[in-house]
């Protein structure tokens, strides 16, 4: 299945400019030029090898009306490369995402979803090896009983604030949230946090203490607030 809906210009660079990060490194330039990020407690469905980036696509989700509203036709809309944000106010006692959505997402080459809630049907997502991260699973049906209030609008992940086209790397450490407009700044950073990390298990390899090489290269300051 082509997916018609495909990453602008802009798109394609700034995710280029993740290219071999993982969130370790891109947290670390998000504290130092001072950018909250890090969305604490969603976690992924597996150990994924690779980090997964991709722009915003944000959902916001709300308590179902009578008669209720729609559930995941959103969907359709959603480009490819794009990671799919879902705000359901991290309840946990219904879900947002099941096998169908996972099935097509990856059709659709969709490259993840990020739900503050739980998902279900994980064995699928699982066997097709789709980049789920959410803040659990649970099996109860989410129709009826919560619908889409909006897309593509400003949502929250836990303590984080994410608006459309924003940069979210995820990987098995969980999830970060970059601000598009910060987004060159935070990966610059991150690669020169990530360069002097390597330069310092270069100096361990070669017989340097863990204090010697710290010291050598400043490593108790990468992080520090700029």
């Amino acid at each position: 299945m082509t997916n018609p809906r495909q990453a602008s210009a802009e798109d394609l660079e700034l995710v280029a400019l993740f290219a071999g990060l993982d969130t370790p490194g891109v947290s670390d330039a998000m504290d130092k030029l001072g950018v909250h990020g890090q969305a604490l407690g969603i976690m992924p469905l597996a150990d994924y090898p690779s980090p997964v980036v991709g722009p915003a696509y944000t959902v916001k989700y709300v308590p179902a009306s009578v008669p209720a509203g729609t559930v995941g036709d959103f969907i359709d809309e959603v480009a490819a490369g794009d990671v799919v944000v879902i705000d359901n106010d991290g309840r946990t006692d219904c879900t947002v995402w099941g096998d169908i959505m996972t099935q097509y997402a990856g059709l659709r080459g969709i490259a993840a979803t990020v739900i503050d809630g739980v998902c279900r049907d994980v064995n699928k997502a699982l066997a097709d090896g789709y980049p789920m991260f959410s803040a659990g699973r649970y099996m109860r049906t989410g129709k009826d009983r919560v619908q889409v209030e909006s897309i593509n609008t400003t949502v929250a992940i836990g303590t984080v604030r994410v608006a459309a086209r924003d940069i979210v790397v995820a990987d098995a450490n969980g999830v970060i949230i970059v601000p598009r407009a910060r987004a060159r700044e935070v990966a610059e950073t991150a690669r020169h946090i990530e360069a002097v990390e390597a330069a310092i298990r270069e100096r361990i390899a070669q017989g340097a203490t863990i204090g010697e090489a710290r010291a050598a290269l400043n490593y108790h300051t990468l992080q520090r607030k700029a």
